[in-house]
């Protein structure tokens, strides 16, 4: 279905404007994956009705629990018998997309309208974002990178309570061109630094990474990183590129990131466990510009990778409001200009996305579900994949999301504390505000974590 490695890799640098049409979201080995070859977890089979109808009280089940909050005053003292608001802040839940316009790594600048548009619309509804680290372009020329451009748009996102991801540390795509007449040992010898100077040079702004992408197809590339996992095989590369992120900063949160769920994926885990690698998520890409994923389809995805034991993490989601790609069209790097969002696309884009996160945010080992572009405009390939359309006015489905993430599946209520100053509450995992009338002063405050693997007895001292 995907055209050869060698073809791509020679158009691929032809122009800026190839460049700027690369398939980001790993798309290059048409990342519509080949769902004829997942393997139902133990031969189950689901029916879509069935696993929707439930979908609500599996959320309640494993996104809330009972939290019990002591408020105490700025003295330590219970506040007995006092009306408090506990407001949900930010979900523990990652709900998030690749946040390339908020600089230029990878896209020109937006006009200073839409600039704003976009932030001021990725601010409201998300709370995770991917930067890139693209090779070939963080450090398009050799030594010089672009980690002042990346540390910024780090930086925008904690300012905003958005956490971060960098992508990728290592991938056979995105080669830079001056590497390409260095000899092969160089080439792994600076990839490698690389990867350890990013994660260190990042550490505290930026702690969780796609480590390395689509080790399963890397032999099938004509490059220095194509022949690393060809001569050393996939499952001893990707143990490598962990271990060196690990060794840079143990505290970080790696991924493996694919879109080959298959029988390969699978057994590349297994390897990687008995190897005991330091892998922490697996990264599930799905990309759905040919046709949409069905929806007992997307639960034996699910079903299949939870049985590793490790959080599951939907890296790259796009669901398009547009015509779909012929089954027969591999080109991924002309960018269209006449690929438009229609109403009809928008409508089926809201009707699957709304089953999609419902069914994917009631599954337990689902942890992160991003969004893969923000925006149509300077979208990969000119697709009608965003939430937003080219002049930053939200799509449908970007409505449902903020209802659904920040009013339905949301806790803000007012409770009563008791004579030992305790409040209890059926809440979403997450970030929360605490707030309490002072008499005629003002409100007293404070913030707490509520987490599924956190304490369920939380102490609180208002100031």
């Amino acid at each position: 279905m995907s055209p050869s490695p060698t073809s791509r890799s020679a158009s691929f640098w032809k122009s800026l404007s190839c460049l700027l049409a690369l398939p980001l979201c790993a798309l290059a080995e048409e990342n519509a994956a080949d769902l004829s070859k997942v393997k139902p977890a133990g031969d189950k089979t689901w029916d879509e009705k069935a696993m929707l109808e439930t979908a609500e009280t599996r959320i309640q089940q494993y996104r809330t629990g009972l939290a019990e909050i002591r408020v105490l005053d700025r003295n330590g003292q219970p506040l007995k018998h006092t009306a408090v608001r506990v407001r949900l802040v930010s979900h523990e839940f990652k709900l998030g997309c690749n946040a390339f316009g908020l600089g230029n790594v990878t896209r020109t600048a937006l006009a200073p309208a839409l600039q704003r548009a976009y932030e001021e619309r990725f601010a409201a509804l998300l709370n995770y974002a991917t930067l890139p680290l693209y090779w070939g372009m963080y450090e398009a020329e050799k030594g010089q990178t672009k980690a002042s451009e990346v540390k910024e748009m780090a930086a925008w996102c904690r300012a905003h309570d958005i956490a971060v991801k960098g992508h990728p540390l290592a991938w056979h795509e995105v080669f830079p061109t001056w590497a390409k007449v260095l000899p092969d040992a160089e080439v792994l010898q600076l990839q490698k630094e690389r990867i350890a100077e990013i994660v260190r040079t990042f550490r505290g702004s930026i702690d969780i990474f796609d480590a390395i992408n689509e080790a399963t197809v890397s032999a099938n590339f004509d490059n220095a990183i194509g022949r690393w996992v060809k001569s050393r095989g996939a499952a001893n590369v990707v143990d490598e590129v962990l271990n060196i992120a690990h060794q840079a900063n143990p505290q970080a949160t790696l991924l493996y990131n694919d879109f080959n769920v298959s029988t390969d994926y699978e057994n590349l885990v297994a390897d990687l466990q008995r190897m005991k690698a330091p892998v922490d998520v697996l990264g599930i890409q799905s990309h759905m510009h040919k046709e949409l994923w069905p929806m007992e389809k997307v639960w034996t995805v699910c079903e299949t990778y939870a049985r590793f034991g490790l959080p599951l993490h939907f890296t790259e989601l796009t669901i398009l409001s547009g015509k779909f790609k012929d089954k027969d069209d591999n080109d991924w790097h002309t960018v269209r200009k006449d690929w438009n969002s229609t109403p009809e696309g928008e409508q089926r884009q809201l009707e699957y996305g709304r089953k999609l996160y419902t069914l994917l945010f009631s599954h337990p080992a689902v942890e992160a579900i991003t969004w893969w572009d923000f925006s149509d405009l300077q979208s990969w390939a000119g697709a009608p994949a965003g939430l937003l359309r080219k002049d930053m006015s939200p799509k449908p489905l970007y409505a449902w999301l903020m209802d659904a993430f920040h009013r339905k599946w949301s806790t803000d209520v007012v409770v009563q504390t008791d004579e030992a100053g305790l409040a209890k509450v059926q809440a979403f995992y997450g970030e929360y505000e605490i707030t309490a009338k002072n008499g005629s002063g003002p409100d007293l405050k404070t913030r707490l974590s509520f987490l599924k693997k956190g304490p369920r007895n939380i102490s609180v001292s208002l100031q």
